[in-house]
Formats: structure tokens, sequence, C-alpha cells
């Protein structure tokens, strides 16, 4: 069984101690999710577990034999319109090109893109739109891997749910492994098996969550509920340094 397996990780940028002593493991189906406040070291640690960043100390095992990620900032290739940004990554497979143009358009139609859309360029497309077009081009290839860098955190909450349920769908059905980072606890909690708190300066994995009820069994209710439960965590108040009354 595949999994993404960190040990011992540390991580500096010149003096500075970024992360220090992470270890986790993912394994093969499960969503995990890294949270903690805007600037504690979500990113890096996503990056070098993508392989976008070098290792420094410590190890890091993938086995996925597949990957893609999908960022808060949808970074599609201004110089292509939008059915060659969503198939560029099955170009980079060796895809034929009619398979690339059958397989995009199967997955722009998914995601709610339409076909008068499909020549538009990234200047004429807006942000939610951009989000979808990340999204399928992350997905278009059938990662076995999925990296999620808060890609939900400027989306109004209509769109944000949407292209969680299309997510949900993929974990229902065993399609998908997904790295998730966020500071948003509820968003954590709908799409999450486990949820890894970090503390930052410097990122430190301190407490886990788990959650064992379906990701497409956990209705709202569920999801206020078990937030309000977090909220209360005492590693949870000191982390994102909150005052409650």
């Amino acid at each position: 069984m595949a999994r993404l397996k960190v040990e011992n990780l540390t991580f500096s940028f010149g003096y500075k101690t970024i992360l220090e002593d992470i270890s986790f493991e993912i394994h093969e189906g499960e969503v995990l999710s890294i949270v903690g406040p805007s600037g504690g070291g979500k990113t890096t640690l996503l990056r070098l577990c993508a392989g976008l960043l070098d290792r420094q100390e410590g190890s890091i095992e993938n086995s996925f034999e597949t990957q893609s990620v999908a960022f808060q900032d949808p970074r599609l290739l201004p110089w292509k319109n939008v059915i060659d940004n969503i198939s560029f990554g099955l170009k980079a497979l060796g895809v034929d090109k009619k398979e690339q143009f059958q397989r995009a358009k199967e997955i722009a139609l998914r995601f709610d893109l339409e076909e008068d859309d499909f020549d538009k360029f990234p200047k004429e497309l807006s942000g939610g739109m951009s989000q979808r077009v990340s999204f399928a081009r992350a997905l278009v290839t059938k990662p076995q891997l999925l990296f999620l860098d808060e890609p939900f955190s400027a989306l109004d909450i209509g769109l944000k749910r949407e292209l969680q349920n299309h997510i949900i769908e993929l974990i229902d059905k065993q399609e998908i492994t997904i790295f998730f980072i966020t500071h948003d606890i509820m968003e954590a909690i709908r799409l999450s098996d486990k949820i890894l708190l970090l503390e930052p300066d410097p990122g430190r994995i301190v407490k886990t969550f788990t959650f064992d009820r379906p990701q497409s069994q956990r209705d709202d209710t569920y999801i206020y509920n078990e937030t309000a439960k977090l909220l209360s965590d005492p590693y949870i108040i000191e982390t994102f340094e909150l005052e409650l009354k």
C-alpha cells in the first residue's frame, strides 16, 4: 500500500528554523490535514512533501506513483486557454492530443465550466472560474496523491462548498489520497480523516485529531459540533491564541 512517510523533518531558511522534528504518515485512501495559524510553516511543509523544496534534515518517503498540487493561487499559464491549461499535465505524461482534449473537456464540464469557456484565456476568467480550472488541471491526470495548499481560502461560500463536494465524491469512491493544509478548522473537519495541529515558531506537531465518520455522512450539525469541540481544546486555544469568554 502506498504511503507518504515523514520522519524527524527539520527545515530552516537561513538562521530561522521553520519546521522542527516533524513526523507523520499518510496511507493510501486517507485525507490528512495540517491546521495552524498563518505563517506557521504549513505551506513549507507541503512543498517539502511534494518535492518542491529540497529536504535538509530528516526523511520523506513517498511511494505514490503519481501526484499533483492545487494551490491557493490558481497559477494558470496566461498564454494557454482553459482546455490547454487543464490538459497541460496530460501532455507532459505523453497522452495523445485527442485523448488530452477529451479528458480535459469531460472534467471541465464536471467542474461546471461551459463549452463557451474552453477557448478563454486566464485573464478572461473570474477568480472562481480560475479555481475551477486549477482543480480540473490537478485532477485530470487522476493522481494517487493530491496536495491541497489552502485552495478554498479566497472563494465565496457557495463555490467553496461546491468544490469540496467534488473532493468528497472522490474520497467516497476511494479514488484519491489527500494532503491538505488550511487554517480553517471547520473546513478541515469536513474533509479530513485526521487533523494534525501545527504550532508555529518553529512549526511542530502538538496534537492529532481523528474522525471516523465518512466525509459523505458529515452534515452541518456534525461539523458544527466537532468544530465546537476542537475550539474548546486547550492546544487549539493556545496555538491559535483564542480568547474564549
